[in-house]
């Protein structure tokens, strides 16, 4: 089975599990995009001063700084810079109807790899 065409992007992966961080960098890097990886919010919102990214792909429930917090903190700063919720708690969100500004798309865990690329496709699409 082919990989539909990706179009390459430059990704920030943060997830304060590095090893889930290390497996979704090795995936993307595999489709051809570049991607760099933070394992919290803080580390996060350093890299995206230092360097333009095209997505960001963000855990939700991480120690100091959730994932929803962290998209309104790139939001104030980079507003069209899309970000892509990854969750184990997508029913929770949805029964609180959690806002969640920035947010381009969610994808609940566990994930495919194939619902992540369809995400980024999606999200990277929406934004040209």
């Amino acid at each position: 089975m082919s990989k539909p065409k990706v179009v390459k992007c430059r990704i920030l992966v943060v997830d304060d599990e590095p090893l889930v961080g290390d497996a979704v960098k090795m995936m993307l890097t595999h489709d051809g995009h570049v991607v760099e990886t933070a394992t919290n919010g803080a580390d996060a919102l350093a890299c995206l001063e230092q360097a333009a990214f095209d997505l960001v792909i963000t855990d939700y429930f991480m120690p100091e700084m959730k994932g929803d917090e962290l998209a309104r903190r790139i939001q104030q700063r980079h507003p069209d810079l899309p970000i892509v919720l990854i969750t184990a708690h997508e029913e929770n969100l949805k029964a609180q109807r959690t806002p969640l500004p920035g947010v381009s798309s969610v994808i609940s865990k566990p994930f495919l790899i194939d619902d992540l690329r369809a995400a980024i496709r999606q999200t990277v699409a929406a934004r040209r």
